[in-house]
């Protein structure tokens, strides 16, 4: 039993713990979990970006920048849960704008020079507009649908088949390119990503998709099966793109992972790279499909 072994051992014991507590708390429709589970993994993903470019040098407001994440995180869930999404959405924009009016006003009061004082606040945006502003498409979801007459979550439905088509695109892509990945896709930026797993992606998050919509046909009503073959294989090309994307990141900082938040997986932001592409598109779908 080589490295190799070890890695997929430590991958697969850490994926199952994280799909055990996922799926109690879908299957719960536990409110709480759903903050505290978003609010840990855009917070450590936003924390561990900043890390990286602590690591590579690069000037930025890292506690600045934690800051107004959290606000925009827990403050968009905050209004969505009491107002509806329309609402979060124009409390996000606020806030984004106030943060970038903040994080100049930092850099203005700043009392030592540095030569490059945009790319200070280039860096921290970028933090800010990359992790917590995307991924509050994701949170928004288990609100965009209506309770249930007991007050039961309705939308973290919507929240599961994402999670599971963008995670099974990500895995078709992982073990269909280990078993047979011999042309690379863009090797300047991540030599492990193949044209056959792409094929792998598109086929198992297709799979997934569909088998979702077999499983709570009533729950995720607002997704038709031809719907669902398009979001299947949409997802497994932005989540691709996600993928590439932290790569970007990663060869730009000369990190290999962005942490070791999960064994075998890594950091935290290689868990969501992908969710943090998939989430807005179905975010806009759904809104699309309910007219409003």
């Amino acid at each position: 039993m080589g490295p190799a072994f070890h890695v997929f051992l430590s991958r697969l014991t850490s994926s199952l713990a994280l799909w055990t507590i996922c799926w109690a708390t879908m299957n719960w429709a536990y409110e709480p979990g759903f903050w505290f589970l978003l609010g840990v993994l855009i917070l450590r993903g936003l924390w561990e970006f900043y890390q990286m470019l602590t690591a590579a040098g690069l000037p930025h407001f890292k506690r600045t920048g934690m800051f107004l994440g959290t606000s925009l995180c827990l403050g968009s869930l905050a209004f969505a849960r009491q107002w509806g999404c329309d609402l979060a959405v124009q409390f996000e924009s606020a806030a984004f704008a106030l943060s970038i009016l903040w994080v100049f006003v930092r850099q203005i009061a700043r009392k030592s020079a540095e030569p490059l004082p945009v790319a200070t606040i280039a860096y921290t945006l970028l933090g800010l507009a990359y992790i917590p502003f995307l991924a509050t498409f994701t949170a928004k979801l288990i609100y965009l649908t209506p309770r249930t007459g007991d007050g039961t979550l309705t939308g973290h439905y919507y929240l599961l088949f994402l999670a599971v088509v963008t995670k099974f695109s990500d895995c078709g892509a992982y073990i269909t390119g280990s078993l047979i990945g011999k042309h690379p896709m863009i090797p300047h930026i991540s030599p492990k990503k193949t044209w056959e797993g792409f094929a792998g992606a598109l086929a198992l998050s297709t799979v997934g998709s569909l088998g979702l919509l077999k499983l709570f046909p009533t729950q995720l009503a607002l997704i038709t099966p031809t719907h669902g073959v398009l979001l299947g294989l949409g997802f497994s090309i932005v989540a691709v793109l996600g993928d590439l994307a932290e790569s970007v990141v990663k060869r730009s900082t000369g990190i290999k992972d962005s942490g070791h938040f999960l064994p075998g997986i890594g950091g935290a932001m290689d868990l969501i790279d992908s969710l943090l592409f998939t989430g807005p598109i179905l975010y806009v779908y759904l809104r699309i499909t309910l007219g409003t």
